[in-house]
């Protein structure tokens, strides 16, 4: 393997190696390390925006956690569960790879999860943006107690954040050409 695949969780290989099948790049080496050096350079700036914003990780969020939270998948994809409010969320979901097996957003009120959303498992709706989503690397909470309202807006400007570095990521990775 490579220099930056061999830094890549081993749980990810193959569903990375998948990415490259379904993305436009050359089925090869160099455009695998092209994407494991984009997934690393993109967990970079999920982690380091979550401590930035005092933000916590956890294992998993329930169905009935009232938390809203920003999750990052194996794909690199990014969502916006937004806090429980009358038993639904706001979820957004913005693919940040190279997949063209998936849409590059899509968002819905009134989402429901079909299950608990937890780290290394998919996280599927009964009413959502998505069906279902890539395997989940990270889960990230809010530390601070706030209103749904607060919530929805401190999540949102993270997303935002996140989203803008991530899509950095990709304009770079694509230059290495």
């Amino acid at each position: 393997m490579g220099e930056y695949m061999d830094q890549v969780p081993e749980n990810l290989h193959d569903h990375l190696r998948a990415i490259m099948k379904a993305s436009k790049l050359p089925d090869d080496e160099e455009s695998i390390e092209k994407l494991a050096k984009g997934w690393l350079d993109k967990k970079q700036v999920f982690e380091e925006e979550i401590e930035n914003q005092d933000m916590e990780e956890v294992e998993s969020l329930a169905q009935d956690d009232e938390r809203g939270a920003i999750v990052m998948t194996y794909s690199g994809s990014l969502l916006r569960l937004g806090p429980l409010v009358d038993g639904t969320r706001k979820v957004v979901y913005t693919s940040i790879g190279f997949r063209t097996d998936a849409p590059d957003s899509a968002e819905r009120d009134g989402s429901k999860l079909a299950k608990d959303a937890a780290v290394d498992d998919i996280i599927e709706f009964e009413v959502g943006p998505v069906k279902s989503t890539s395997k989940i690397f990270k889960i990230a909470v809010l530390k601070e107690e706030m209103s749904p309202e607060e919530q929805e807006e401190n999540l949102t400007q993270v997303m935002s954040h996140v989203e803008e570095l991530m899509l950095g990521v990709n304009k770079t990775v694509m230059l290495d050409e």
